[in-house]
């Protein structure tokens, strides 16, 4: 099976599985923030940004270390697994230690400590789950990964429409992250055992220390992105209240939908182009083209149409008592769309063994971010959390572009590339034109009217994609054989 099928197949069945997971995590997130209300909502939300923040410890790096040196060479696989729990579960209970003393010195109320603490427990059985899943990805068997997810979101939805039929507190809906992850846990088990090895553990301190090693730079890289992507949310808590942060993070809810696009299309290319490396330098420039012009595709008018349905899109999942998040969603959405590109330099670097780049620019905008929201916060709200976080990823932007330049992975090295991303944003401005059109005609909000929007867009976009021509015979070839499964 060549590089091209590989990335079909492992990108089919994350894709069909996201979009299964989507549609029970859609319903799960509007049910519950319906439920709860902003206010016990944004208390749910403000237990995930801490522990999103303190929760990298756990991880320490280990994540995308197991699936590049797994997938170079797939004998390491129990090395890595078995010493991986024992390490993420003493990673686990540091985290634990420091997340209840934040809390308890920050003097928060008895029942946001239980739910920050219920939800460290969750956070400490998933990253036991994220190693299970590095073996997956590493081997390219994605298939497993989507019926985790799958299951996962599935049983998050009944859990909390059972919390919903009791009536129950934000405790509970605390508790179904821990059941579920923990019945998640025991399918991973359960599937490495009879697929690919023996689950056990490992004390090998000498492989400790080689890993944590290699896996430090991984591990610091992701505290300054937990940072900028969770302190906005834990400030504006201790800052602006409960509510605040509910409506903070119903936008966010949405914005990080788009998210598994570039998630699950990297999560294919990175061990590729990660073996690729030590083999052929120009596959690993291919993909890496093709990567950032594919993303940019997709990401504009996600940015577009997102800012011009933002009020629609609030209304309609949450319901009127949300409506401050429609301004905090115009905002955040063009975070999400500097991500887009992002993760393709941040994907290059690290497969080619210059992960030290990529700390280097999560320390800056951790720091960054950090001093935005102490100024912007104060100012603005969640207004102002949402322009730091902007501003934030426009930085990573300027910073990964320039050393991907640096290093000879320059993205504009030739008018051709220059000529296609003209085009895609001369596309995007007609499409959101076009939008602005069809609303004037579908005046009325309603579920039905804003997806016939969107479905009526987009094909004209795509229409105008083709017609332009920014898909060469190449990508079109590349297309169809991934269309084909081939």
């Amino acid at each position: 099976m060549d590089a091209v099928q590989r990335i079909a197949k492992n990108m089919t069945v994350l894709l069909l599985a996201r979009a299964v997971s989507m549609l029970f995590g859609f319903f799960y997130v509007m049910y519950t923030a319906r439920y709860l209300g902003p206010a016990s909502f944004g208390i749910l939300s403000f237990a995930l940004a801490l522990n999103g923040i303190f929760g990298v410890i756990i991880n320490f790096g280990l994540d995308p270390l197991t699936v590049r040196e797994v997938a170079r060479d797939r004998n390491l696989a129990r090395k890595y697994l078995a010493n991986g729990i024992v390490l993420k579960l003493i990673f686990g209970a540091l985290t634990f230690l420091i997340v209840a003393l934040v809390v308890d010195f920050l003097d928060y109320p008895e029942i946001t400590r239980k739910v920050v603490y219920i939800i460290t427990l969750f956070t400490i059985v998933n990253g036991i789950n994220n190693l299970f899943n590095d073996i997956y990805q590493a081997f390219e068997r994605m298939e497993f990964i989507s019926v985790g997810q799958i299951l996962q979101s599935v049983l998050s939805l009944v859990f909390a429409i059972i919390a919903i039929k009791f009536g129950l507190s934000v405790v509970y809906f605390a508790i179904i992250y821990l059941v579920v992850n923990l019945v998640v846990l025991g399918y991973h088990v359960a599937v490495t055992t009879w697929k690919f090895l023996k689950p056990n553990i490992e004390v090998d301190s000498s492989f400790w220390k080689s890993i944590v090693r290699e896996a430090w730079p991984f591990a610091l890289s992701a505290v300054f992105i937990s940072i900028y992507y969770w302190m906005d949310s834990v400030m504006l808590s201790y800052m602006k209240g409960d509510e605040v942060v509910g409506w903070y993070n119903a936008a966010y809810r949405i914005v990080l939908l788009p998210s598994f696009v570039h998630i699950i299309f990297l999560n294919s290319i990175y061990p590729i182009m990660s073996r690729s490396y030590n083999t052929s330098v120009n596959s690993v420039e291919v993909a890496y083209q093709k990567s950032f012009k594919y993303l940019t595709i997709i990401a504009f008018p996600i940015g577009i149409g997102t800012t011009l349905l933002s009020k629609d899109m609030i209304l309609l999942i949450y319901g009127n008592d949300y409506f401050p998040a429609v301004s905090a969603l115009r905002i955040l959405i063009w975070a999400e769309v500097l991500v887009f590109l992002n993760v393709v330099f941040g994907t290059l670097l690290n497969s080619i063994n210059m992960q030290k780049v990529v700390t280097k620019q999560t320390a800056i905008g951790a720091g960054l971010n950090i001093v935005l929201n102490l100024l912007l916060i104060p100012l603005y709200s969640y207004v102002g959390a949402a322009i730091a976080t902007v501003a934030t990823e426009l930085f990573a932007f300027i910073f990964l572009y320039e050393n991907t330049k640096r290093v000879g992975y320059w993205i504009l090295k030739d008018n051709r590339n220059r000529a296609y991303i003209l085009k895609i944003g001369m596309s995007s401005l007609i499409f959101g034109m076009f939008m602005l059109f069809l609303k004037t005609l579908f005046y009325k909000t309603s579920l039905a009217n804003l997806v016939v929007i969107l479905l009526v867009s987009l094909t004209m976009y795509l229409c105008l994609i083709y017609i332009s021509g920014v898909l060469e015979n190449d990508d079109k070839k590349i297309i169809i054989a991934l269309l084909r499964g081939k």
